[in-house]
């Protein structure tokens, strides 16, 4: 119950408002196994190429712990101290809190001069961005607004909660949500780590209503209040930029470093499924290398200064933190346009050429820039400033990049590199330049000052400001660029203008010229133009005043003419954001082109984009799609269906094309299936196969499958083929499961680490009734995701011997003790072993269900819980504890799980029925929420509400998940006069906290949370 509360209030935490003058002294706790050197020493280990030079911007103790930074329009650096960060393997240290911070340069010699402290009433801080009369700040599990609508660099007022849901229980701290930058769309952009999933959405909103996300990129709409997924994979982005052309690329860690940021991309995961299980292929990092040598481990290349496994010539390691794509005026040209990172183990700043590729892009390796000698050098970001100066932020620590050893928090460092000597420019301060001026600065080569200037408009439009005879010069100016680039420039600048137009009467003026820009640039017939000219139309994107049907048949017909493949990508992102009929159509147009087949991007954007149609409409996509791989993702999609709905695979066998991919797509599908069900169509199908070695091969195997069955020998190879799809691999550990398959014990052994499959590990080892089992899942905990761990925990209290094991693990403080419940402590006794029971009390506690106890405290609950202190309840509060401590079981305002009663419509106004259940849960019980204890004959015992029962199968409901148990293989069943509900609840919260949860679970409507 400690983690709910601990949960609770982290949830809470960063709307935390303490007075400046309480902030708390950070503490080190990193050893100093090794000297720690000035900044003045630590400059001067730092390797440039001639004609550059390095300053200390600032060093501690202005400076600790620097997290991240942005620009304001005073050329103002703003920046991120984050003394949360959990250390020795803990997640955050709520004790601290963190920090935003303003730097002035006002004679631009390289060294700060002034320094302010905007707020540091924040915790679990990662991001910030300037922008809309305030600051925004990513601090899980919260996206957040802190107002500051008068610029006097002094919060308004409390932090305004923006999103919420982004996950605080990553089994890494460094995968939390992170990176808020402003993109040339107008959109905030934003980074998550791939460790657990995040579930988005505005505050208040229901579950089905928000995104799900588990790595990869994502972004906000400030006006329109929309959150969008905008690709999703890879382990742990923590930088991004965009090129000239508004294209988006971040990098990453382990599994590549440079990535394409194209809208509705799947990309390669570090490690388990996409969550989409349609999404069969994964796309690859765009860089042509790596910076580590990937025969190896990759953990091998953490010493890569030091040489190691060929890191260090091969770049300096895995591990890559913060992003520039260079388009300053002060480093030399060649520099431009280039993509420049920060290797945490090579300490040193990389360098990536982006050419193009196909529809996309590659990255090719470039000479580093920058080298460290320091070993405290832990660059996490770089940006160029408004005289072309590049800032690096160093975190300023020792040890590997996950602080297992501990956080040197009173230090840090911001160096500035120039070429020379950098020239501010006249307009640093764009505050105080002009409207037309600001207009003007969109044909400027600093891109710090198009970029600070187009956001400086949108300021001042947000400020209620007319800004609507800026139009007609965006547009005179679009003409008149010299290039793409800087007409693209023009057009996002009246785009942000047009999402802050306030006023009805003046908007036509900014609408038309849009219009007018989107029809010459399909006039123009440049690619780059089209491509932005697709985003504005798709309905995903801001086109004004067209529906879907219009936006989809618009699509089409520009999808009909002549479209190269930069713009067929857009075009494949935009599949996604159409209704299925005019998906089929906008598909159908794109599925017919073989000459992508080979691109790098398009067959799987293609995918993508109709993986989500009903099975019966992507088999009208196939007869004339000219790419191979959809065409055999569509048979795949089809054949998983063979036992529920095998009609679409029917009508695809009897089109009689393909045959080949049909195979293939079918032999995936059923990829480690012991049996299946032989569809109707598949005789007259299979006599029709042509001469093909691939084919005749793929018959054969469905052909076993469809009738004796596959052996088990192969199944077991795919199984454990860790270069096969996870699909296919857990079909084949279900498969060999249901088969009780010889080996099985030593198979899920080997799987029980592998993200992905040790959850279907561990249903495996749960039939094995073997104490050394449950001591190798006790150890294995930590191994397991978060929302995971109670589905092990309830597995170990199934056995006796499991449940030995684990009280062990817990005894060693390897297991917390608040991963077990009341419901797992009467398991555990219910095997009525006295010794398990001794160890049971002294590693968790007794269970206490004395009935003068209940009403002792019921009596004290209702005398403490008056009118008056109700009134004084935060139902906000109340609804952060009621998502930790009860909506496991319960719903409320249609959130929750339904194991208990939903109580949405109970007696919930009445304050002595709430206590009376809240307290003694078994008192007044109906039959469907009592306990039942079920006995295996394998000898687990599980304990649930019985949900569903068949003549063949019993459905038992458990916190964490639902089992379908066969009848034949339970012993025995008994139903317990005793409520699923933990009791005990009252006495875990403090009074304040007992008084907010009545006050929610009281309310008349849903509540937002805070």
């Amino acid at each position: 119950m400690h983690r709910i509360l601990f949960a609770a209030l982290l949830s809470c935490v960063s709307t935390i408002q303490v007075a400046a003058s309480d902030f708390p002294a950070p503490n080190d706790t990193q050893p100093l196994t090794i000297p720690f050197p000035t900044a003045k020493e630590s400059l001067a280990l730092m390797k440039l190429p001639p004609g550059f030079k390095a300053t200390v911007f600032a060093a501690e103790p202005d400076v600790n712990n620097p997290i991240a930074c942005a620009w304001d329009a005073k050329g103002r650096l703003w920046v991120a101290e984050n003394f949360t960060y959990g250390d020795n393997n803990e997640r955050y240290n709520l004790k601290l809190r963190d920090r935003i911070l303003i730097f002035e340069d006002t004679d631009n010699d390289g060294v700060h001069d002034k320094r302010t402290v905007f707020t540091d009433q924040l915790q679990m801080l990662t991001s910030i961005e300037r922008g809309l009369g305030g600051v925004w700040g990513m601090a899980p599990p919260h996206l957040l607004f802190i107002p500051d609508a008068n610029g006097d660099d002094v919060p308004d007022g409390p932090p305004q909660v923006v999103l919420e849901g982004f996950s605080t229980e990553a089994a890494s701290r460094h995968t939390f949500a992170n990176g808020l930058k402003w993109g040339p769309d107008g959109w905030l952009y934003g980074r998550c780590g791939i460790s657990s999933t995040s579930f988005i959405g505005v505050p208040g909103s229901k579950q089905e209503e928000r995104l799900a996300t588990a790595g990869g990129m994502w972004r906000y709409h400030p006006t329109r209040k929309v959150f969008d997924i905008v690709c999703a994979g890879t382990t742990n982005p923590w930088g991004h930029d965009w090129n000239e052309h508004g294209e988006l690329f971040f990098i990453n860690t382990v599994i590549g470093h440079l990535w394409h940021g194209i809208h509705g991309a799947h990309l390669k995961r570090m490690h388990g499924q996409d969550l989409n299980p349609r999404v069969y292929q994964q796309m690859e990092q765009i860089a042509d290398h790596y910076h580590w040598d990937t025969g190896g481990s990759w953990t091998d290349s953490r010493e890569g200064a030091k040489g190691s496994k060929g890191a260090d010539a091969l770049g300096g390691g895995h591990a890559h933190v913060g992003m520039m794509i260079y388009q300053g005026t002060n480093w030399p040209e060649y520099y431009r346009g280039k993509v420049f990172t920060l290797n945490m183990h090579g300490r040193r700043v990389n360098v990536e050429k982006l050419e193009r590729n196909g529809s996309g892009y590659v990255g090719k390796h470039e000479p580093d820039i920058l080298k460290s000698d320091d070993p405290w050098f832990r660059g996490v970001e770089i940006t160029y400033g408004p005289d072309g100066g590049v800032y690096i932020l160093d975190w300023s620590d020792i040890g590997e990049c996950h602080e297992n050893d501990g956080v040197h928090r009173n230090s840090g460092r911001i160096y500035k590199i120039t070429y020379g000597d950098a020239v501010k420019p006249k307009e640093a301060d764009l505050t105080k330049v002009s409207d037309e001026e600001l207009v003007k600065l969109q044909l400027s080569d600093n891109e710090w000052l198009v970029r600070n200037a187009r956001l400086e408009l949108r300021e001042r439009a947000n400020r209620d400001k007319a800004l609507t005879s800026l139009a007609p010069s965006l547009y005179t100016q679009f003409h008149a660029a010299p290039n793409i680039a800087k007409k693209l420039n023009n057009w996002w600048a009246l785009r942000i203008l047009a999402d802050f137009t306030k006023s009805d009467h003046e908007s036509p003026l900014i609408h038309d010229n849009l219009a007018n820009i989107y029809r010459d640039s399909i006039r123009l017939n440049d690619p780059i133009l089209k491509s932005w000219a697709i985003r504005s139309v798709s309905p995903a994107g801001p086109a004004d005043k067209l529906n879907y049907s219009e936006s989809g048949n618009l699509l089409v017909e520009i999808a009909k003419g002549e479209v190269t493949s930069t713009e067929r990508l857009v075009l494949a992102s935009s599949l996604k954001t159409l209704h299925p009929d005019q998906k089929v159509k906008l598909g159908a147009v794109l599925l017919a082109r073989a000459d992508d087949s080979n691109d790098p991007n398009l067959p799987l954007m293609y995918w993508y984009g109709i993986m989500d149609l009903p099975p019966g409409e992507l088999v009208k996509l196939f007869a004339d799609c000219q790419i191979p791989l959809v065409r055999k993702f569509i048979a795949r999609r089809c054949a998983e269906d063979i036992e529920s709905d095998p009609t679409a695979l029917n009508g695809l066998l009897a089109l009689g094309k393909h045959q080949a991919d049909v195979l293939l797509g079918m032999g995936e599908a059923l990829d480690g299936w012991a049996k299946a069900k032989k569809p109707e169509a598949w005789d007259a199908f299979a006599a029709k196969i042509e001469d093909d070695a691939a084919a005749k091969e793929a018959l054969q195997g469905l052909s076993l499958l469809f009738g004796d069955g596959r052996a088990i020998d192969d199944i077991k190879k795919i199984a454990l083929d860790d270069k096969a799809d996870f699909a296919q691999r857990n079909n084949a550990l279900q498969s060999l499961i249901t088969a009780k398959a010889e080996g099985l014990r030593q198979i899920c052994e080997k799987l029980l680490k592998t993200r992905g499959l040790n959850m279907t590990a561990l249903r495996g080892l749960a039939l094995f009734d073997d104490p050394a089992i449950g001591k190798q899942l006790a150890l294995s905990y930590r191994n397991f995701y978060p929302n995971e761990q109670p589905v092990l925990i309830e597995t170990l209290t199934s056995r006796k011997g499991f449940a030995k094991a684990l009280l062990d693990q817990m005894a060693a403080n390897k297991v917390p003790k608040t991963a077990l419940t009341v419901i797992h402590a009467r398991q555990i006794r219910s095997f009525k072993d006295e010794a398990l029971d001794k160890q049971l009390a002294e590693v968790w506690g007794e269970i206490r269900e004395s009935s003068a106890d209940k009403q002792k405290l019921i009596a004290d609950l209702k005398a403490k819980l008056t009118p008056e202190v109700l009134a004084k309840g935060d139902p906000h509060a109340g609804r952060v504890l009621f998502n930790m401590a009860c909506a496991a079981c319960h719903k409320l305002y249609g959130e929750g799980h339904l194991i208990g009663p939903d109580l949405t419509g109970s007696g919930r106004k009445d304050i002595n029925y709430l206590i009376e259940n809240i307290v003694d849960p078994s008192a007044l019980l109906a039959a469907d929420y009592r306990m039942t204890i079920v006995t295996m004959k394998d000898g687990r015992v599980l304990s649930g509400n019985v949900a569903a029962k068949s003549d063949r199968t019993l459905t038992l409901k458990m916190v964490g998940l639902e089992q379908v148990l066969e009848l034949e293989q339970i012993a025995n069943t008994q139903q317990l006069p005793v409520s699923l509900m933990p009791e005990g609840l009252m006495q875990a919260f403090n009074e304040e906290q007992v008084r907010d949860l009545m006050a929610y679970l009281m309310t008349d409507t849903q509540v937002e949370l805070k």
